[in-house]
């Protein structure tokens, strides 16, 4: 199977254009909820992918509004490589979501972990290993009881997006994602003082800033999230799987339910996680 076989194509992309400024991406990274955005640029030889840009990257660099600096040069792939070789690439780069470009620079699609999970739960590609050799043993957890914010910010920290989460017994109870925090947070708009750090050195939660020149504040959008505990907010009773599933059947699983990992249990106990990119290293 090929990655112009799994991709989305360039017609269903939303993209944003160089010359242009971090405005430009934030309606969809904020309203759409896209975690990134292709960057192009129209030449004489007709539209050229230039890069991604990420709500990471808007939230690291609060002060850059020029989308150039912005965006990152990340690993590309070709229509015509085998989804193997771009499951490959996304292992060994970390990468969610890999450009298509063609050899001359023009944007063709885009092709996702999802994109791969789907081949390997239709089938098209190579799902027979068990998952209990693809699983991973450190498992990120967090408390019942913990206020959301809290939560969140070990979440990032852990630099994975989900915690499993454990109730006052020490077993698991449920489990928490990024996509539920994003769910219940609101962004603010206001105003810092411009002496102040762009972060603003009392804001825990800020989504972004942008200083306004030649004026004494400037506008800032803050991510407002709950105080209620995370179980208030968390999946109870999450699907599990078991060692001995293959990475066919995990990966039909992830798709009939929406979601990026599954929990690895042994009976009652809880043995690790496992996530869609661990399926692609099976490949």
């Amino acid at each position: 199977m090929n990655v112009a076989d799994a991709m989305t194509p360039r017609s269903e992309l939303v993209t944003v254009e160089l010359p242009g400024t971090r405005e430009d991406v934030l309606t969809y990274l904020q309203e759409r909820e896209f975690s990134s955005v292709p960057v192009v640029k129209e030449t004489d030889a007709g539209e050229r992918y230039r890069g991604l840009v990420s709500r990471e990257d808007l939230i690291e660099q609060p002060d850059e509004d020029q989308l150039a600096l912005l965006m990152q040069d990340v690993p590309t792939t070709a229509a015509d490589a085998s989804l193997v070789e771009a499951a490959r690439l996304m292992v060994a780069e970390g990468a969610r979501r890999v450009p298509v470009v063609s050899e001359d620079g023009e944007l063709e699609g885009i092709v996702t972990i999802t994109d791969v999970v789907r081949a390997i739960a239709d089938g098209d590609v190579d799902g027979d290993s068990e998952v209990g050799g693809l699983a991973r043993r450190d498992v990120n957890t967090v408390y019942a009881g913990t206020p959301l914010p809290v939560a969140e910010r070990e979440i990032a920290y852990a630099n994975v997006p989900y915690a499993v989460v454990l109730g006052d017994d020490a077993e698991m109870a449920g489990i928490i994602t990024e996509v539920d925090v994003i769910d219940v947070a609101r962004v603010v708009e206001g105003e810092d003082d411009i002496g102040d750090s762009i972060a603003g050195q009392d804001d825990d939660w800020m989504w972004e800033g942008i200083k306004a020149v030649g004026n004494r504040y400037f506008p800032t959008r803050n991510v407002e999230i709950p105080g209620e505990p995370v179980r208030e907010f968390m999946t109870a009773d999450p699907v599990t799987v078991s060692s001995t599933k293959t990475a066919r059947e995990v990966a039909q699983l992830l798709l009939t339910h929406d979601v990026e990992q599954l929990p690895l249990v042994s009976g009652d106990d809880l043995t690790g996680i496992v996530r869609d990119i661990d399926l692609l290293s099976a490949l």
